[in-house]
């Protein structure tokens, strides 16, 4: 073969020769090394008991409800019994012992995450109620009119 084909493959190999050492510098031996071999994924074995003394964040709304089940049962009864607390409240990384970390967005922004009208009849997001934002009373947070544990209950 020709000079011209042999230098491309050189820079090729040699290319592949470095990115395989700074793969074997970089990567840590244990990574995605399993009980059974190898696992896909980013695991590592080394930082299992790292992972386990890291304190959770979201706790769930079965821990909201300990405290708050009145707030609990209505929100389980309405249309948004689905969505966990923490989506709208915070996550609840500190609560009880610090009550202001967990402040309550009222903010209409937050309402039209999920209920800002689409284009798009086909997608999922399409059955859930939607409002057009420029329409529907603007400049008002959505708490004003509608109470957010039973959305379908106007505060008026």
């Amino acid at each position: 073969m020709k000079n011209h084909v042999w230098r491309p493959l050189f820079v090729v190999i040699g290319l592949v020769v470095i990115i395989l050492l700074i793969r074997m510098a970089y990567v840590p031996a244990d990574f995605g090394v399993g009980e059974r071999g190898y696992m896909y994924g980013f695991h590592r074995q080394g930082n299992e008991q790292e992972w386990k003394e890291f304190q959770v964040k979201y706790r769930g709304a079965a821990y909201c409800a300990e405290c708050h089940e009145e707030n609990s049962s209505e929100i389980s009864a309405s249309g948004h019994g689905r969505i966990q607390c923490e989506n709208c409240h915070g996550a609840a990384f500190g609560h009880p012992e610090d009550p202001e970390s967990l402040a309550i967005d009222r903010s209409r922004e937050l309402c039209l995450r999920c209920h800002a009208a689409l284009v798009t009849p086909s997608s999922g997001r399409a059955q859930l109620p939607g409002i057009d934002a420029t329409q529907h009373n603007p400049g008002m947070e959505c708490s004003e009119c509608h109470n957010p544990h039973n959305p379908s209950l106007e505060e008026m």
